[in-house]
């Protein structure tokens, strides 16, 4: 039968069908009648197959407390800055610029005890090693870091004139808590860092060069290389690490959100400023593997990334962070004054950075506290100072040379710029911000205002990609815990006194593993306070905990003994390195001189 004749055959079925359905010759229906009984229940049937697994949840984020448990005080305000331990004897380094000396101090007593007045008391006591004023003739400055290695422990000291090449000075027996000078060697001009490789292989020294004061003298920036023998010392003679190969790629780096604030064009005391890259890289800090080293370009906002074996590098900019949709306190009005700006960006600038490690990568966490530059030479009055191509007189600082920080409402806005419409809301016109960013034809008219540093931390993979940034958090936490106090100032409580500025500042920062789990730790330098986040997976970041050791008082000023102020470096020390058996974080507080002992306890 074809197609067609089934279609015709089934078309004739339903016409009979229809037919028979409405012709009715049965009679009409009878009444429903009752529900009968319900039947037995039938046997169950089997069991089906186990449905697919579903998808594992991710682990929880676990909370820590912190309390004090020692603390030391080095003598004198302003010192206290960078600190280290040493493991196998439990002993604190600190250095402290104001006595160009490092102060040793015993931590093998440390208890799980909480101290009941950490604030006003001390309970670790000090010894210091004094420093040698010179070296092979040259007459050194202040020490300004120091890290530890095994029995050998290295030290940052520029020259005393800071355009000149620093040493890195070396010290070994550490492990019988007698350290004694073993050997320097030449670095490049203002080593501001050192830090060791994990394995004890190499010394990384972030070599700033900074420029004369007057600008008139301006050293490359560089990094050191020393190698360490087999024997334990280092090798005569550093390998240095020069910038000159990035000299023709300032408008690439620009690009990629770099800045170059400096005088170039302008003469100054007899000298035409023309800066390089090289000169103008500033490397601030240092965080290595064994086998890559990253390095903060503060001033720049780039992030270098060396390689250890090849000494090849690359530079990556780190961009910026808009501010249209997070809250921030850009008024000192006393009071918490969070709005959002479009037109008003962060300019990343970290200051210290550390890596830990996820999946086998590296990712690294930077403390982005930002920074401008103002330099000031001595000059005898206004007229001698513009005379030497000085920008203005201070009575007090001298002939201003240079500086890139300038207020918002000094600005010239390009016409219905983003710029323009934030000076109309006048809520910004005391923000300070650089003027080496926004003017993007050099026309003298800015579109945008860039303010220093992000007030917050971020974490980077290892290509420079930003995967996790704090955003609003310092600012919402700190206003939330301390009212009208919060953005306070480092050496004074004034509440609100820093939002005009940098807000809280964050500096200080290390990374430490407790468990299974990994926690940043994060300083802000002029609150004072110390923020913890589980850091384990670097895209699913959770706050863990907010502590702070100071008295916010108004009116009390440093010499009154508020607390710890100005947390300039911490250090992670595990449980297994800890007299205590208890996971520690030390804090080198710079404006009251302390040292700080955390315990850490994990809830």
């Amino acid at each position: 039968m074809s197609a067609q004749s089934k279609f015709k055959f089934g078309v004739l079925a339903l016409l009979i069908s229809a037919a028979l359905t409405g012709c009715g010759l049965d009679g009409d229906d009878g009444e429903q009648g009752e529900t009968g009984a319900q039947g037995p229940q039938g046997e169950q049937g089997e069991a089906g197959s186990d449905g697919a697994d579903g998808v594992d949840g991710s682990d929880a984020s676990l909370g820590v407390s912190l309390d004090v448990v020692a603390r030391a005080f080095l003598g004198n305000l302003t010192s206290a800055e960078i600190v280290q331990y040493h493991a196998d004897t439990q002993t604190i380094y600190a250095t402290n610029g104001e006595t160009n000396a490092i102060a040793v101090i015993a931590a093998d007593t440390v208890s799980t005890t909480a101290m009941s007045d950490p604030i006003n008391t001390t309970n670790l006591t000090v010894s210091n090693i004094t420093l040698p004023a010179d070296i092979d003739g040259v007459t050194l400055g202040s020490l300004t870091s120091i890290a530890i290695s095994g029995d050998l422990m290295a030290v940052a000291v520029p020259a005393e004139v800071k355009t000149d090449s620093g040493y890195v000075l070396f010290y070994n027996g550490l492990d019988t808590s007698a350290p004694v000078f073993l050997d320097s060697v030449v670095v490049g001009a203002l080593p501001d860092m050192v830090t060791f490789t994990p394995d004890g292989g190499k010394v990384l020294v972030a070599n700033e060069g900074e420029p004369s004061d007057d600008y008139t003298v301006d050293p490359e920036g560089s990094i050191s290389v020393i190698n360490i023998l087999a024997s334990g010392e280092p090798e005569e003679t550093a390998t240095s690490v020069s910038f000159t190969g990035f000299n023709g790629s300032q408008d690439d780096l620009i690009a990629q959100g770099m800045m170059f604030p400096n005088p170039s064009g302008r003469t100054i005391k007899g000298v035409d400023i023309a800066t390089t890259v090289a000169q103008d890289l500033e490397p601030e800090y240092i965080t290595a593997t064994n086998d890559v080293a990253y390095v903060s370009l503060q001033e720049n906002n780039g992030l270098a990334i060396l390689d250890l074996e090849e000494l090849t590098v690359e530079i990556v900019g780190l961009g910026v962070k808009s501010w249209s949709d997070l809250n921030i306190d850009i008024q000192e009005d006393s009071s918490v004054s969070f709005g959002q700006y479009d037109g008003l960006y962060g300019v990343y600038q970290p200051d210290t950075i550390a890596n830990y490690s996820w999946k086998d990568a590296t990712f690294i966490v930077t403390a982005n506290e930002g920074d401008a530059r103002e330099y000031f030479f001595d000059s005898a009055d206004e007229a001698t100072c513009l005379s030497e191509g000085g920008l203005e007189f201070d009575a007090d600082d001298g002939c201003l040379a240079y500086t890139d920080e300038v207020k918002v409402e000094d600005l010239t806005a390009e016409a219905n710029s983003e710029l323009a419409d934030l000076q109309a809301t006048g809520e910004a016109d005391n923000l300070r911000v650089t003027s080496a960013m926004g003017d993007v034809d050099g026309s003298g008219e800015y579109d945008a205002a860039y303010t220093y540093g992000s007030r917050s931390f971020t974490i980077w993979d290892q290509n420079g990609l930003a995967v996790y940034d704090s955003g609003d958090d310092f600012e919402r936490i700190t206003a939330s815990v301390h009212g009208a106090s919060f953005n306070n100032g480092d050496d004074e409580n004034a509440g609100d006194s820093r939002s005009e500025n940098k807000g809280p500042e964050p500096e200080a920062l290390t990374v430490g593993v407790i468990g299974d789990r990994t926690y940043a730790f994060v300083g802000t330098e002029r609150m004072g306070g110390i923020f913890v986040y589980d850091v384990t997976n670097p895209y699913d970041v959770q706050f863990a905990d907010y502590i702070i050791n100071r008295d916010l008082t108004e009116g009390l000023v440093a010499t009154d003994v508020i607390g710890d102020l100005a947390p300039e470096s911490l250090v992670f020390v595990s449980a297994d390195d800890s007299a205590s058996g208890v996971p520690l974080l030390l804090v080198g507080n710079e404006v009251s001189g302390t040292v700080t002992v955390w315990q850490i306890t994990q809830n």
